[in-house]
């Protein structure tokens, strides 16, 4: 069964426990912890044995396990105490960013040096470290997707598909997931209006609203056979509660429906 959850940079005005509370009413799985320097850290890498034991308690007092960590950074120091943090509270998958420049051959083949290093990072950890096409980043379509699945070789590394970055490459998700779902171990979504570079407010954010075939996105995915997290991840200004609720109900209800209909729930 494919498990949703949110990453809770949604929340960044509030605490963990109070995000979590609220997704676990909401009716989601679990949840991706935060870990965003200077945006939000609900998981502070700087400091986080002294969190270790907060975290666990949080988890296991609201039934919501922690399903991903989005660290962001692709930074060889920071993603160590990354690895550490998540070995040591049971973080199954990070979630990072290519870096790089687009359309640069000598900054993709940096990008990928990099990643294989990191990769090798993970094993040790026995963590999976995963990265996903961005807008503007070295990696940032399905062509340098598939770039990035050959050239690192490692069964800790995968790749987290965010359909609202390829459609922002101009490629529809739907149609291109098909050539990467076997490499994928993580899904962040949201919805977005246009083709960007923005994805919009985060009420554009909400799974539904806007102009990606989710739809079509989720049955994709279920034919690919993938069984991974699915962490809707908005990003924008500080929202009240009430208005984070929202963003999350509303989606976690769109894309409950859609894997209903599909057998993925």
């Amino acid at each position: 069964m494919v498990k949703l959850g949110v990453n809770t940079v949604l929340y960044k005005g509030y605490t963990l426990d109070e995000a979590v509370a609220e997704l676990r009413k909401i009716g989601y799985d679990g949840f991706e912890i935060s870990a965003l320097k200077g945006m939000c850290e609900h998981l502070c890498l700087d400091g986080w044995k002294d969190q270790v034991n907060e975290i666990k308690e949080i988890v296991e007092r609201h039934s919501m396990p922690i399903l991903s960590a989005e660290v962001a950074t692709n930074d060889a120091d920071r993603l160590r105490l990354a690895f550490e943090a998540a070995n040591a509270i049971g973080i199954p998958v990070l979630n990072i960013g290519p870096g790089g420049k687009a359309d640069d051959e000598e900054s993709l083949a940096a990008c990928l040096e990099n990643l294989s290093r990191l990769a090798k990072m993970a094993e040790e950890y026995k963590v999976t470290l995963c990265v996903k096409a961005h807008v503007g980043n070295a990696v940032y379509s399905t062509p340098t997707t598939l770039r990035a699945i050959e050239a690192v070789k490692s069964g800790f590394f995968g790749i987290d598909m965010d359909p609202s970055h390829i459609y922002r490459a101009g490629e529809e998700p739907e149609k291109a997931l098909a050539s990467v779902v076997k490499a994928m171990r993580h899904v962040h979504i949201r919805d977005c209006v246009g083709r960007g570079p923005s994805p919009g407010t985060p009420f554009e954010q909400i799974c539904g609203v806007g102009g990606i075939n989710l739809m079509g996105y989720f049955g994709e995915l279920m034919k690919g056979g993938y069984d991974g997290p699915v962490c809707l991840e908005v990003i924008g200004p500080e929202l009240s509660m009430s208005d984070a609720n929202i963003v999350a109900a509303s989606s976690y209800g769109y894309m409950n429906a859609c894997l209903k209909s599909l057998g993925g729930r």
